[in-house]
């Protein structure tokens, strides 16, 4: 039987090198509440929540004075666990994927909530930082993501030379993505979507 209690769950993660807490709610209106310290990384969680229809509440403090690679990881640690906590795989859709254009550039994003890690992430950006934001976290934040949710993620940006575009393809994309993946599939609502019987 699938569970009747609501999608959400919220996790902490303190470490020597970061304070974190991530409240998600599956089956939201897309909203994100942020505080981690890193606007440009705000931004692109908002693309996650609006796109992915989820509601998202995410704060962080981390040891930036270094550089924000340990905060970015972590929050992709603490989203992961969170999504995990929150989702019953029964009756999902399990996989989901999306293409997402912005101007020139073009990504694509495949998920499948499989119960196993792995992460394919075919990105080369225009550019090594967006203002001060060092863009390869972009990867440790999925990766943190993929090893806690128990995803699999192909995530390919196609074409772009803005590498602003470029991420916020992904980020939108992957946000979609989810959305589909994560969605009740009323013609299965009791199933889980394997032939093992189990995710």
């Amino acid at each position: 039987m699938s569970n009747p209690s609501p999608r959400q769950a919220s996790v902490e993660r303190n470490t020597k090198e970061t304070q974190i807490t991530v409240s998600v709610n599956l089956d939201g209106s897309g909203k994100l509440e942020a505080e981690t310290g890193l606007p440009f990384l705000d931004h692109m969680l908002d693309q996650i929540a609006r796109h992915g229809l989820v509601d998202l509440t995410i704060k962080a403090t981390g040891d930036l004075e270094i550089d924000a690679h340990h905060t970015v990881e972590d929050i992709g640690i603490t989203l992961g666990q969170a999504f995990d906590k929150a989702l019953d795989r029964t009756g999902i859709r399990r996989y989901g994927h999306a293409y997402v254009p912005l101007d020139e550039a073009l990504s694509r994003v495949v998920i499948d909530f499989s119960g196993r890690s792995g992460l394919e992430y075919k990105v080369q950006f225009a550019r090594g930082a967006v203002g001060s934001f060092d863009v390869d976290l972009f990867h440790e934040f999925f990766q943190g993501f993929v090893n806690h949710a128990l995803v699999t993620l192909h995530m390919d940006n196609i074409r772009g030379n803005n590498a602003h575009h470029q991420i916020e393809t992904l980020f939108k994309a992957f946000g979609r993505a989810v959305r589909m993946a994560i969605e009740t599939d009323p013609r299965a609502s009791d199933v889980i979507p394997s032939t093992k019987g189990s995710l």
